[in-house]
């Protein structure tokens, strides 16, 4: 049976008041080219989705129950997919890798596309990791002069791009720090490893998303004046580390060197990934040439 995009509402049902979502637009965007992953935004009085395989990310930010079974899941897929068990600390990394990935595109991607910056605290975002679901609830947000959006109920207006910039990196890290500390016993990795990983999560969710927008060179500009490694970027470490490899034809090769190792060499140490510091030029020339 075919569905209809948009059910028509009964005849007697009063129009709806609610103001539209400021980031709405941005995570259909999102769903378009990634359908790997679909944000919903919630209304105002709608409940977060609990039970089912959702986890709200104030329950993974807690470190108890709901996050070992969380990483429960993790481990049964190394199992699953290697044939052998992974350290501990192993499992948290993964855990860790595969909810900040997409947590960090509910604050980025909006900005990327609409130059608007949401506030995400834990206790308004909610995964279902098996089926690439979250939702979130946005009460404030960031946006420029002129944004047709200022007018909004929870809108802030800011002066200008690296305002807006600060605004990326403080609501980034206002969501994941409740979350680090609760996976952060579990991972045998001090504050500043942790916010390595962070700053990765960041890089590389948007740069793979502007990639596939087919703004792949702007994405790593805006991400190299987000994250510059001054002491602006605190708490993040390093910068977006992106640089410029030469494959066998001349053609240039993006790159960039990651502020952390997320372990997945002491699985398969001879299939490190492409941006691990362990990886040399040659291996990456070789690796990015025979993906493009």
């Amino acid at each position: 049976m075919t569905v209809p995009a948009v059910l028509p509402a009964p005849a007697s049902a009063p129009a709806s008041t609610a103001p539209p979502s400021p980031v709405a637009d941005s995570y259909a965007r999102l769903a378009e080219v990634f359908p790997g992953l679909r944000v919903r935004v919630l209304a105002e009085r709608e409940t977060e989705p609990r039970g089912e395989g959702w986890v709200g990310a104030d329950e993974l930010a807690s470190g108890g129950p709901a996050l070992d079974a969380f990483l429960a899941w993790d481990d049964a897929q190394v199992q699953q997919d290697y044939g052998q068990r992974a350290r501990p600390d192993v499992v948290a990394s993964f855990g860790l890798h595969r909810y900040a990935w997409p947590a960090c595109l509910l604050v980025t991607v909006p900005w990327f596309l609409h130059r608007r910056v949401p506030r995400v605290p834990v206790a308004d975002v909610a995964f279902q990791r098996a089926m690439g679901r979250m939702t979130v609830r946005v009460r404030e947000f960031a946006c420029l002069p002129g944004d047709p959006a200022a007018a909004l109920p929870g809108a802030r207006v800011v002066p200008d791009e690296e305002a807006l910039r600060a605004e990326v990196r403080a609501a980034v890290a206002a969501h994941l720090e409740p979350v680090l500390e609760g996976f952060g016993p579990r991972m045998r990795r001090g504050k500043r490893a942790l916010w390595g990983m962070a700053t990765d999560e960041i890089v590389e969710g948007l740069w793979y998303v502007g990639h596939l927008l087919g703004e792949e060179r702007r994405a790593m500009a805006e991400l190299s004046l987000l994250l510059p490694g001054s002491g602006t970027a605190k708490p993040y470490v390093g910068t977006a580390g992106f640089r410029e490899l030469t494959g066998p034809g001349g053609e240039a090769l993006p790159t960039r060197d990651r502020a952390s190792c997320c372990l997945f060499y002491t699985l398969r140490p001879e299939d490190t990934c492409v941006t691990c510091p362990r990886t040399c030029d040659a291996d990456r020339v070789r690796k990015l040439s025979a993906s493009a």
